[in-house]
């Protein structure tokens, strides 16, 4: 795995990190806990709706980038990522507030399309791109809300799924352009024998990452169910922390996945699996011990004063955080080897743990029973995936500590940006 690709991918991903915080304190003072309560649900729509679009325009593409041609697999995900994000977005219309079924739409149509021209450049190893695009979605969301809201004048929370839409139809047409510049458009075709295939992968791999996301937001549907909205928007600012924190094993997990689907030596990829579980778990101790050094009072100030509890959520959260981090390193080997079925077993534990618990504990306790059943959904799923890992190589203490050399070799890099 090349250390500078890891380097510039961590950057990327922390640059992503610090933009998704600003918006999240800009959407909390500007829409209040309501408001946020409104996008997390709207969002959490969408991911879900987004495990049926990366059926086709997921893994799968970054999987067979290199094994087909592109005229043969990105039609069947440009054409899926049109009629999922449609007809799923129609469904769930007749059970939610149908006030924002409009947007859903866009963003899920948009969003999948542009999802499709990104996963293609993982399966080429242009990390670099990648790394653009993932950054470009913060930056670009970010410009069209202070246009929509300054210039323009809506001012209500709508401003922010309208900005988002115009940012995934802006990068899908300029990805397209890129993607499409060398391929001959009378060349695409539909083979049943491809579509079989990447249909195979895709809803196995996506299997997986829908139980697991179920883990990660079951508490928002149960919260708002016995707490009610704002106890949404409350809980969700700790969780945001969460997964800010995961982009660090996440841009690991990238480079990793498209190393390993490219790499013949299993000795090599476990190998290079275990430096990226000692990068991952000691940054997001580092990120974690960080969070738990802000006062509560400033989480407060920032997030305003319905947050005041942002802090106690992330201290409860924070070891399913850590366990998640380093999990999700072990997650994309095993993808990465085509070797599913105990992703889908981990997730599913977790999940079952996470449904049959906040019956009892989310009544009683609200927002903080939500963290306690989430942390402790994560420390089981990611401790089967630990299990089974180590099953198939050694284990040492090691893999969790940096060596002189690497902190030397990771020092001088930072030195040199």
């Amino acid at each position: 795995m090349k250390q500078n690709t890891i380097f510039k991918t961590f950057v990327s991903r922390f640059l992503i990190l610090i933009l998704n915080f600003g918006l999240v304190i800009y959407s909390t003072n500007m829409w209040g806990s309501s408001g946020k309560g409104v996008i997390s649900i709207m969002i959490a729509d969408l991911t879900i709706i987004s495990f049926f679009a990366n059926i086709f325009v997921g893994s799968s593409m970054s999987y067979f980038a290199k094994k087909f041609k592109i005229e043969e697999i990105l039609p069947f995900a440009y054409i899926w990522a049109v009629l999922i994000g449609i007809f799923i977005p129609i469904l769930f219309s007749f059970s939610h507030n149908a006030e924002y079924s409009y947007y859903l739409i866009l963003l899920c149509v948009m969003s999948s399309l542009l999802t499709a021209n990104i996963n293609l450049f993982v399966g080429q190893q242009n990390i670099r791109m990648f790394n653009l695009y993932t950054v470009l979605q913060q930056v670009v969301h970010i410009l069209f809300i202070v246009i929509i809201v300054y210039i323009i004048k809506i001012t209500s929370v709508n401003a922010y799924f309208i900005a988002q839409i115009s940012c995934f139809a802006l990068l899908f047409v300029v990805s397209t352009i890129q993607v499409t510049k060398h391929i001959h458009f009378n060349t695409f075709s539909f083979t049943k024998k491809i579509g079989r295939q990447l249909f195979n992968y895709g809803w196995k791999t996506q299997l997986s990452a829908f139980l697991q996301f179920l883990n990660n937001r079951l508490s928002f549907y149960f919260l708002e169910y016995f707490k009610g909205i704002v106890s949404v928007g409350v809980f969700s600012v700790g969780v945001a922390f969460s997964e800010a924190v995961w982009t660090v094993s996440r841009s690991l997990s990238v480079v990793l996945y498209a190393d390993v689907v490219n790499n013949t030596s299993s000795n090599d990829a476990i190998e290079k699996t275990k430096i990226s579980l000692r990068i991952s778990f000691l940054i997001t101790l580092l990120f974690i011990l960080v969070m738990l050094l802000i006062p509560a009072e400033l989480y407060a100030v920032i997030f305003g004063k319905d947050f005041s509890q942002t802090k106690e959520i992330v201290l409860l959260l924070s070891p399913g955080i850590l366990a998640i981090a380093v999990s999700n390193i072990i997650g994309y080997y095993f993808a990465g080897i085509n070797k599913l079925r105990i992703l889908n077993v981990k997730s599913l534990i977790g999940l079952v743990f996470t449904i049959v618990s906040s019956f009892y504990i989310i009544p009683k306790w609200g927002i903080h029973g939500a963290c306690i059943v989430s942390s402790i959904s994560y420390c089981l799923s990611s401790g089967l995936l630990f299990w089974r890992f180590y099953q198939i190589t050694e284990f040492h203490v090691q893999d969790f500590i940096l060596s002189r050399a690497e902190i030397n070799l990771l020092w001088k890099k930072i030195l040199r940006k």
